[in-house]
């Protein structure tokens, strides 16, 4: 009988992968834990599987870093679990023996733990948390979607953290204006913020019935989100102490009662702001606990004294610009694109999105119900967001348009046009603003619409292909002094165009003269080339580029798959404009039939 594949002699170390990483279930040995215990810690301390190149104990198998292991090993959280642990077969115990009050009395008394020094370890600055954080919002922003439901372990409670976490984290995006992209999907809604610098991306799901299904290990995914709360709520913390709000806020109940949760957080930063002007800071003082109760006491006060109709009070109420921080220009534009505009929310609109999205531009919002903070008969409301076919009562004074317009114009950062969005008509495509057109190689229309339409606001004419911004000059001075207009403008820029290429049409001919060669041979020269062009290759693929004769086979191989890639990019291409193609032919019979059966 021959030696196994894997001999070691008795005696020898370990060496190589064999002593770099364990399986699954020597860790769990190794650390005394049970599988469930063992996951958690993982999940917390961020460790997880790796792939060795070498599997010594077979394909399978979980492999983990043996250093990984011993860093669990001496954590504190571990000590922790065996407590628990152990306190659970003294209820266990208890309740065997039949023994209710005992049981009730551990029950009470069970030790608990807390993520504080974890999250701290793991993020040792908070640019390190911020660049983490997109999973956490999109798993805090589902599980506040989600119904209670006892038999998975998703408690109310639960529930009703997430949601307090979400809208903390929206209040602070609105209320300094950090938002910058929105995206509606059939999946939910994508955001993306810019805070300290970092971009923050994130799903929120539509405000619909979920339905849970059994093929999703929900232990796992409570264990993630024990984590994603506990580092939410330090980002929140040190968010709000860097705009001199206190935290955790104190929210009026009577919204709270109403689900109007970010008007309630609007509010509690403006009196927080009168409170903090009428009670100004000490620097060095050390406050007593009572007088910090005091002062919360007067703080939620002063919530109470806020005119609820207040349209200054959603938001945007601190208007000191001494205690902002300094604003970069895209926070200013964000800042400025709804300003002095009014919004009013129909009752079947997403209410809290629009809740969240047009404060975050500077727009003021109210909407159908309790709570708000000003009625739909309001003369001052500009738009009226509306997503029905039709409407009943119209206020001329107002433009009612789909909620689709609000996130365009956002992604646009310009007022679009209101015709397309109006009630009734099919809105124009909604366009991700994550996509990059130009790579992809594929310009919707209405993204050049958008286009024309932001250069038109900037006041600026783009050149023509081929043109620079020097070739009118002067039909730009004209424009500017008001003696020509924007189309006379572009004409007279397109003429210049025309001649330069004329002028340089005709120097090159000279220099073909001068040379001896003539129009005529030029003429044959390129018909001759083209019928060689029109030849069938019979080269091999490798005589085109010789370059590739020099490579090795990985690197060969990669300048293919990049080949192939860019090839699929183009069939893609090809298959949109043909669509694009058959949907305005189809139009075309439409309108054709129409006119037939009219006459």
């Amino acid at each position: 009988m021959g030696k196994p594949k894997h001999y070691r002699p008795p005696g020898k170390k370990k060496e190589g992968n064999a002593a770099r990483y364990v399986t699954r279930s020597q860790a769990i040995k190794i650390l005394q834990v049970s599988l469930s215990d063992f996951r958690k810690l993982c999940i917390h301390k961020g460790v997880f599987p790796r792939e060795p190149k070498k599997k010594v104990k077979g394909n399978h198998h979980t492999y983990y870093h043996l250093k990984d292991v011993m860093y669990i090993l001496h954590d504190p959280l571990l000590e922790k679990f065996r407590e628990i642990r152990a306190y659970k077969k003294k209820i266990k115990k208890a309740k065997a023996k039949k023994n209710d009050e005992l049981a009730k009395l551990l029950t009470s008394r069970a030790p608990s733990y807390k993520l504080d020094m974890v999250i701290r370890d793991r993020y040792p600055t908070f640019i390190d948390a911020l660049r983490d954080l997109d999973d956490p919002l999109t798993m805090v922003h589902l599980f506040a979607m989600l119904p209670a439901i006892d038999r998975l372990k998703i408690e109310v409670k639960r529930i009703h953290n997430c949601r307090r976490l979400c809208h903390e984290w929206q209040a602070y995006i609105s209320r300094t204006h950090k938002l910058r992209k929105v995206f509606v999907a059939v999946k939910g809604i994508y955001y993306q913020a810019e805070v300290d610098g970092q971009k923050i991306t994130w799903l929120a799901p539509h405000a619909r019935q979920q339905v849970l299904t059994d093929d999703i290990d929900f232990n796992v995914m409570l264990t993630f989100l024990e984590f994603y709360e506990t580092l939410l709520g330090f980002v929140n913390f040190q968010l709000y102490h860097s705009i001199n709000v206190k935290y955790p806020p104190i929210l009026d109940p009577r919204l709270e009662a109403l689900a109007a949760d970010l008007y309630a957080l609007s509010r509690y930063f403006d009196a927080n702001y009168r409170a903090s002007v009428q009670e100004p800071q000490v620097a060095g003082s050390s406050r007593s606990e009572q007088e910090q109760e005091e002062s919360n006491l007067r703080l939620a006060q002063l919530q109470y004294q806020l005119p609820a109709n207040e349209p200054g009070a959603l938001m945007h109420l601190v208007q000191d610009a001494s205690t902002e921080v300094e604003e970069d220009e895209a926070t200013r534009d964000c800042k400025n694109l709804f300003r002095n505009k009014k919004f009013f929310l129909s009752r079947e609109v997403p209410r809290e999105s629009l809740l969240f999205v047009i404060p975050a531009f500077g727009g003021i919002v109210s909407w159908e119900g309790d709570g708000a903070p000003f009625s739909e008969a309001d003369d001052s409301i500009t738009h009226q967001i509306v997503d029905r076919p039709a409407q009943g009562h119209v206020y001329l004074s107002r433009e009612y348009v789909q909620p689709q317009w609000v996130y365009d114009c956002v992604n646009a950062r310009i007022i679009l046009p209101t015709e397309p969005y109006m009630v009734g008509r099919d809105p124009p495509p909604h366009l991700s603003p994550f996509v990059d057109d130009e790579a992809e190689g594929y310009v919707p229309d209405y993204s050049k619409t958008i286009k024309q339409l932001q250069a038109a606001a900037k006041s600026d004419i783009k050149p023509l292909p081929g043109m620079g911004n020097d070739d009118f000059d002067s039909s730009q001075k004209m424009l500017a002094e008001g003696f020509i207009n924007r189309t006379e403008a572009m004409e007279a820029a397109e003429k210049k165009r025309q001649m330069m290429l004329l002028e340089q049409q005709y120097h090159d001919e000279l220099k073909m003269e001068l040379q001896g060669v003539s129009s005529i041979n030029k003429q044959n020269s390129e018909d001759t080339e083209s019928k060689e062009q029109s030849l069938p290759d019979v080269e091999e693929p490798s005589a085109k580029d010789p370059s590739r004769l020099m490579m090795s086979r990985k690197k060969r191989r990669l300048a293919e798959a990049i080949e192939i890639g860019k090839q699929r990019k183009k069939d893609r291409v090809e298959i949109l404009k043909e669509r694009k193609k058959n949907i305005e032919a189809a139009q075309k019979l439409e309108k054709k039939h129409r006119k037939a059966q009219r006459s």
